[in-house]
């Protein structure tokens, strides 16, 4: 993996930035205190050994020289066997391996020969034998002095490196916990914030913890609460608006029922109150607000074909379809069928060729990835690409359209928030052969 691709990886979740963050500081520290032990404690932890070892060489110089010729062999057998102290002839035909130069070793060869004298010589190897060996002499006849190098070297870097090892781990796995701990409220936070985005009403954040997580908490709950009596009132307004609104539209189709009129009068004012009624409509079903809790498990393949039975009775509306049979998804059965009659009625209206008398519309439905796509083509004169993104806006229509269309412009803009609350996706895209098509993706239902 390129290390752009991971830099972007940890940028990517707090819980791993923080983890990084603390295993690094946590390896920083730790290899910081070890430097700095070793560091302080070398000086006197060589004169320690330096002197341990200068006592040991004295004492035994000083056995050998006191002790009975014929109880000479069985000092040194005690010396080995009790002390792990070994005694040999120094030979100048002895091969030697030099001490490795540590600045541990340094200092205790340089606090012994400041004891025993500047000719006294180390060794870590003679003749093939591993130790701590020195050289002494007894009334002029040099010997070596092997001691077990455990002796010297209480704590070798294998041993530092495990401790170390161990420590690390330890630390790492607290890293673990504290990252969780302090990403738990934030992943907490962003759950019900997607839960909201998505029109659900998510439980209350537990007002607790350190102060600052407290006051984002009671925020977010204070948000959730104003909003949801913001969506009452909504509701309870557009149950006006549509009473306030229609009344007045009903009395006037009456007053045209019974005024003296002219037929081709009374078809035109049918027409414009009929405008009037389906543009209040619109307004309404653009503001009408999403609940989840009434989504239940729907066949889309039959309402697919259900819409496409009801779009063939239009004279001017040919219907082609390709729906794989058997798809379900979870939503409102309702908002799913104004969103295919939505699209339908797009294309019947602005998707005919100059001239035509009849629209061809193509609704397919499949399976992909885990999600139904629904696309809805006709074979018109399409769309310019860069009007395609303005098509979802309230209140936009083409300039072709306005004047051959009645409308507010709200068809696509239902479409697309009424995709949103199902958990869809929208795209609009001109054919090679000719015409827009309008493709939407819906999660189908997750079976268990």
């Amino acid at each position: 993996m390129p290390l752009i691709q991971r830099l972007v990886w940890l940028k990517s979740g707090l819980f791993w930035r923080t983890f990084v963050l603390l295993a690094i500081l946590i390896t920083t520290s730790m290899a910081a205190w070890v430097w700095g032990v070793r560091s302080i404690e070398r000086a006197p932890r060589a004169r320690q050994i330096g002197a341990q070892v200068v006592s040991m060489v004295t004492i035994t110089r000083a056995a050998l020289t006191h002790s009975a010729p014929a109880s000479r062999r069985e000092l040194l057998f005690d010396l080995a066997s009790n002390e792990g102290i070994r005694v040999y002839p120094l030979e100048e035909t002895d091969v030697v391996e030099p001490i490795t130069d540590t600045a541990m070793m340094s200092l205790i060869q340089a606090h012994v020969q400041t004891k025993l004298g500047n000719d006294t010589r180390f060794a870590s190897k003679v003749n093939d034998i591993s130790g701590f060996w020195l050289s002494f002499k007894i009334d002029g006849d040099a010997y070596w002095l092997m001691l077990d190098r455990r002796r010297i070297d209480r704590a070798s870097s294998v041993q530092w490196l495990g401790w170390g090892a161990v420590t690390l781990l330890l630390a790492l796995i607290g890293a673990v916990f504290i990252s969780r701990l302090i990403n738990q409220p934030l992943a907490r936070l962003t759950a019900a914030t997607r839960a909201v985005a998505a029109g659900q009403s998510p439980a209350s954040l537990p007002e607790k913890g350190p102060k600052e997580i407290r006051e984002a908490n009671h925020s977010f709950n204070q948000m959730v609460d104003d909003l949801a009596r913001i969506e009452s009132d909504r509701a309870v307004i557009l149950a006006g608006i549509s009473h306030d609104l229609r009344t007045p539209i009903s009395r006037m189709l009456l007053e045209v029922e019974m005024a003296t009129l002219s037929p081709e009068a009374r078809d035109g004012m049918h027409a414009d109150l009929d405008q009037m009624n389906a543009i209040i409509g619109q307004f309404l079903d653009y503001a009408r607000p999403g609940d989840a809790t009434t989504f239940r498990e729907l066949d889309l393949s039959a309402l697919l074909n259900d819409a496409a039975h009801e779009a063939e009775r239009l004279n001017d509306v040919t219907i082609q379809t390709h729906i794989e049979p058997d798809i379900t998804v979870t939503g409102h059965a309702i908002d799913l069928q104004r969103i295919v009659n939505n699209l339908i009625e797009n294309a019947r209206r602005y998707g005919r060729q100059p001239g035509a008398d009849k629209v061809t519309i193509t609704i397919d439905c499949h399976r992909v990835d885990g999600n139904a796509v629904i696309a809805v083509a006709d074979d018109g004169p399409g769309v310019p690409e860069q009007e395609m993104a303005r098509l979802l806006r309230p209140f936009t229509r083409l300039e072709e359209a306005r004047s051959q269309a009645n409308g507010a412009g709200l068809g696509l803009a239902i479409v697309e928030r009424l995709v949103k609350r199902h958990g869809g996706e929208i795209r609009l895209c001109n054919q090679d052969r000719g015409g827009l098509k309008v493709e939407i993706t819906i999660p189908l239902t997750k079976t268990v």
